[in-house]
């Protein structure tokens, strides 16, 4: 595994999750650290930070108590429920690496991911959205011999992990012997797999603290601010920004299990919410849902950050209009938190036109196809250095070795461009590259000047395969009302003076786009049902 660079340590705070929230509750003990909504919102569970930390202590004993050692991984397949930073806590107090693992995944994924990782324990929801995860994991456990343990809440997590005090039999000093150096892997989360197999990415608790702080620090939040997110924190996104962050800033953390606008703008009106980070999609949906919600005040929403997908200037538009809030553009990934990320003072051109500028101590190179740096402004290849970068793949050191240069340079697989202002674009993922008769296709960018065309709801542009080219450009779009010919779309994109050779020469047109849960859409799929 990697270790960090000199010049990065200046960054890490050397601490742990564990440890800022037990400050938290030391100084304010009976302050919310937790709202959890459940279903339609009618379920709601509520931890102060006290409660918060002896959960994560009487936890942390029942792990010891099954044989779980500083080191070991722990698995968890949990939606946002207040079970979950509870666990996480619990493996860090005893030094365990916490897995987690989305909810939508199945046993074909499941149980990669389960015999990679030889997890002994896995703590599971039971049934959710219909879906039985305890009878998938008995099918699964036959081929699982490391798989020691397995709790499903509502059951025998209860009956095990709450309902007993083992933080009685497991004194602090006992607990407080097991804290895991700041630079020991806290994280192994797997690759949400939109491009192939998964990759187990590790962290220690130093890179996600640098990486939490990431998104708060540019614009200044602090333990005033109210944290919602419905983006699963079995992804990184939900992991790291809607629980790290908060819980380690000691703000108010609500979470939203199952996405339903309506419901999301009742949760900010009554719960305050000032901050929430997901995928452009998000707010798209909000914006629409506000029209029907009746009377709801939104003034709390300061920011609404967005990665994964360019930001259509009408979005910033409706955000500002139809929400009251500024929505700020970051770039990043599982394997570096958000690396990038504009600021409160940039214009709405700026966040719609870029990604952000790189943050506090992150390094950015962009190359060409010889490994040449390129002009400012050309677009390459995606390199970057970071505080917040992972250790390195989980038992695959043939992947660290393609990804990292002898000097420390991580091939983020973008392709993108950094202007004179230090500000990135990102214009593609390589595998996603569209190459038609030699000539390299920028699908986010042609995607970011359909985004503006008013039939346009949501578009993909993608390649299928061409005896001729080799490749050509297709739009699958979502249409807002009646769906748009080819020829207008084309005539929108002659209109911005977009090259003709980047125009898309098919239109699919789509109910919805291919997508995982926190949003991203999965150009993988698209490519096959083109083909």
């Amino acid at each position: 595994m990697r270790t960090a660079r000199p010049e990065h340590r200046v960054l890490h705070r050397n601490r742990s999750l564990y440890q800022d929230v037990a400050d938290h509750a030391r100084r304010q003990p009976d302050k919310v650290a937790l709202v959890a909504y459940r279903g339609d919102g009618n379920a709601r569970d509520v931890l102060s930070y006290r409660q918060l930390v002896r959960m994560a202590d009487r936890f942390a004993g029942a792990l010891l108590e099954v044989g779980v050692r500083p080191g070991d991984t722990v698995s968890f397949q949990l939606p946002n429920w207040w079970q979950t930073p509870a666990i996480y806590l619990a493996c860090v107090r005893i030094g365990a690496v916490a897995n987690p693992i989305l909810t939508i995944l199945r046993s074909r994924e499941v149980g990669f991911i389960l015999r990679r990782t030889r997890s002994r324990v896995v703590i599971l929801p039971g049934t959710v959205r219909g879906f039985d995860h305890d009878a998938m994991l008995a099918s699964l456990q036959p081929d699982l011999p490391h798989l020691e343990h397995v709790f499903s809440i509502g059951s025998t997590f209860e009956d095990f992990f709450v309902a007993r005090r083992w933080e009685d039999e497991h004194p602090p000093e006992e607990l407080d012997a097991l804290t895991p150096d700041p630079d020991d892997v806290a994280q192994l989360i797997f690759s949400s797999g939109t491009t192939g197999e998964p990759k187990g990415v590790l962290h220690s608790h130093n890179t996600l603290d640098v990486g939490s702080r990431f998104a708060s620090d540019p614009l200044g939040l602090t333990a005033d601010d109210v944290v919602l997110m419905f983006s699963p924190v079995g992804h990184q996104t939900g992991f790291l920004y809607g629980m790290y962050m908060p819980l380690a800033n000691g703000m108010k953390l609500v979470f939203q299990d199952t996405w339903a606008p309506d419901l999301t703008l009742r949760i900010i009106n009554d719960e305050g919410v000032t901050w929430t980070l997901a995928n452009t999609t998000f707010v798209l949906d909000l914006c629409e849902a506000v029209a029907s919600a009746g009377p709801v005040d939104l003034s709390t929403l300061r920011y609404f950050t967005c990665g994964g997908a360019p930001i259509p200037p009408q979005a910033v538009r409706d955000a500002h209009d139809k929400l009251g809030t500024q929505l700020v553009a970051v770039w990043g990934g599982t394997e570096l938190g958000c690396a990038t990320t504009t600021l409160p003072t940039d214009s709405m051109e700026r966040v719609c036109s870029s990604d952000g500028a790189p943050n506090k101590g992150v390094e950015l190179r962009v190359l060409d196809d010889h490994g040449k740096p390129v002009p400012v402004g050309t677009p390459g290849r995606l390199l970057i250095r970071s505080p917040s970068q992972h250790l390195g793949y989980f038992e695959r050191p043939d992947l660290d070795d393609a990804a990292f240069d002898r000097d420390g340079w991580f091939d983020t697989g973008d392709l993108g461009r950094v202007d004179e202002h230090g500000y990135v674009r990102i214009t593609g993922r390589v595998k996603d590259l569209i190459i038609r008769g030699g000539e390299n296709i920028p699908a986010i960018e042609v995607e970011a000047a359909l985004f503006s065309h008013p039939s346009v709801r949501e578009v993909a542009v993608v390649g299928y395969p061409d005896d001729r080219l080799g490749e050509r450009a297709c739009a699958v779009v979502v249409p807002a009302g009646e769906p748009p010919s080819l020829a207008e779309l084309t005539a929108h994109l002659a209109a911005q003076n977009m090259a003709k050779q980047f125009w898309p020469e098919r239109l699919e047109i789509r109910e919805s786009l291919p997508k995982t849960e926190t949003g991203k859409v999965q150009k993988f799929v698209l490519r096959e049902q083109l083909r």
